[in-house]
This record gives structure tokens, C-alpha cells and sequence, in this order.
């Protein structure tokens, strides 16, 4: 099928975001095209203003526009948890079941071996360093489980539990290989009450 180079480029664009195949990236392209030019000015401005914006937490690196993030500033959460999770839409996840009240760290990913990214390529480090520091009570591991999720725990694992701290991970009334972005609030309430020491 032939597309005008402007609008086949659109495609392309629309087509490298996750789970968006040929059809779905036509859709969008089709409904851009069909937007009025204010519309279309007030989307690119979004877009551009998010990516100037939101940066990582310098303690806890969830996305966010500020530094420390909101979660980090707030005074009123228990400094004595810190729940770890491989990325931003974790935490996202979890917090809709306003059940959490501890701090988050986000690793940036999972160990895995195949695509290239090892432990040093995470903020495991940084996790270590500040479950020490901060005098963290228990670290609680809200990781998906996948064979990088185990791998990932197991690594956690073996370095916070000579420092005396708890370790837990939560339980999953999930199936094997899916992720925490796509559970409903009430799966991850239970799963955070069903947590267990490693």
C-alpha cells in the first residue's frame, strides 16, 4: 500500500512504540491527520515538555518532574520499608492499592543475561547502599515472576541479608510471566499481604 513519504513516515514513527503493529500505527497516523493544527500543536508540546521534564529520582529513580520525587518528600510514608520494583509502572501499580506507605526503589530492568544486562547495568548498588544508610527495616521485593525476576531476587537477595535486614517478596496470585502493570488492585493488595521472607 502506498502512503505520501510525510504520512508513511508518521507510520513508521507510531509503529516503534511497544505493541503498536502496522494497523494500529495507521489508525493513529489516520487520527493525528484529522486533528485540528491547535490539537496537534498542544499534543507535540506534551510530548516534548514530558521528555524535558520528568527525570529520575535521584534517590529512588521513579520518573518524575521533581527531585527528590513526591513519594521520597513525603514525610508522612514508613522510612522503615523499601519496596523494590524493576520500573516506573510498579510503582505506579502498586500505589493505586493505597495500601503501600513505605518508600519505592526502581531497579531499571532485571538481570538478564541474553539481552546484555547484568547487575551493574540495575541500581542495585544504589538499593544496597541505601537499605544501609537510611536504616531500612525491610526490603520488599516486587519483582515479576519471570526467570530474570528470580535471578534478579536471588542477586538482591544474597547481599541485604548479611546486613541483617529483612528481606520479603511479595506473594503473586498472578501467573507465571505476567506483570505487575496489568494486575488489578485487589491481586496486588493480597500479594503484598502474602509477602515472605526470602
Amino acid at each position: 500500500m502506498y502512503f505520501t513519504p510525510p504520512l508513511a513516515r508518521l507510520i513508521e514513527e507510531f509503529q516503534k512504540f511497544p505493541g503498536v503493529g502496522p494497523k494500529s500505527a495507521q489508525r493513529m497516523a489516520f487520527f493525528v491527520l484529522n486533528m485540528s493544527a491547535e490539537d496537534v500543536g498542544k499534543f507535540a508540546g506534551v510530548v516534548v515538555e514530558a521528555k524535558d521534564k520528568v527525570k529520575h529520582c535521584g534517590k529512588c529513580f521513579h520518573l518524575s518532574a521533581d527531585d527528590p520525587c513526591e513519594i521520597c518528600s513525603n514525610t508522612k510514608r514508613d522510612s522503615s520499608m523499601i519496596c523494590v520494583v524493576a520500573d516506573s509502572r510498579d510503582v505506579i501499580a502498586l500505589e493505586k492499592t493505597r495500601e503501600y506507605r513505605g518508600f519505592y526503589h526502581v531497579l531499571s530492568g532485571l538481570i538478564s543475561p541474553l539481552e546484555g544486562r547484568g547487575p551493574e547495568q540495575l541500581r542495585i548498588r544504589e538499593l544496597i547502599n541505601r537499605a544501609h544508610n537510611d536504616g531500612a527495616q525491610e526490603v520488599i521485593l516486587a519483582i515479576n515472576p519471570t526467570i530474570e525476576g528470580d535471578a534478579t531476587v536471588l542477586y538482591i537477595s544474597s547481599f541485604l541479608k548479611p546486613l541483617s535486614i529483612k528481606v520479603t517478596r511479595i506473594a503473586f496470585g498472578l501467573p507465571m510471566g505476567s506483570d505487575l502493570e496489568y494486575a488489578d488492585e485487589i491481586t496486588l493488595t493480597r500479594a503484598m499481604e502474602g509477602r515472605r521472607e526470602v
